[in-house]
C-alpha cells in the first residue's frame, strides 16, 4: 500500500502565474518535468525518452492547485498534486507537492522530486 507524503519548496522571486504555467502547460511541464507533454481533452501524455505515461486531471483551481492521477495507477486514491501558496512571513511563493509511494521507495521519490524541482528553479531563472 502506498503512503502519502508532502514536500514543500520555497521560491523567493517567482510570479505565481509563471510557476502555475510550469505546472499545467505542455511547454512549462516539458521544460522540467518530462521531455515532452501533450494534452488531449483531459488527458496529459508525458514522454521520457521512449517511455510514455498518461495522467488525467482530477481537480484544478487556477493558480492555486492541480491534481493529476496516472491513468495506469492501480491504487484508486493515489495521485500527485501541486499546490501554490504564499509564505506569510516572507511573501515568498511556495510549492507543495503531494505524492504517493511504496514505503521502501518514498526516499527515492523525494530525491527525484528534489532533482526535478532544481531543474524547475533553473528553468524559472532562480
Amino acid at each position: 500500500m502506498k503512503e502519502k507524503f508532502h514536500i514543500e519548496y520555497v521560491f523567493d522571486k517567482v510570479s505565481r502565474r509563471s510557476l502555475w504555467n510550469h505546472l499545467t502547460t505542455p511547454p512549462g511541464l516539458s521544460a522540467w518535468f518530462s521531455d515532452d507533454v501533450s494534452i488531449n481533452n483531459n488527458i496529459y501524455t508525458f514522454r521520457w525518452n521512449k517511455d510514455e505515461q498518461e495522467a488525467e486531471i482530477l481537480s484544478l483551481k487556477p493558480e492555486i492547485s492541480i491534481r493529476y492521477r496516472w491513468v495506469d495507477e492501480e491504487e484508486e486514491d493515489a495521485y500527485f498534486e501541486f499546490k501554490i501558496h504564499t509564505v506569510e512571513l516572507t511573501g515568498a511563493t511556495a510549492l507543495e507537492i503531494t505524492d504517493f509511494a511504496e514505503p521502501d521507495e518514498k526516499q527515492d521519490s523525494i530525491e527525484l522530486w528534489d532533482t526535478q524541482i532544481e531543474e524547475l528553479k533553473r528553468t524559472l531563472g532562480i
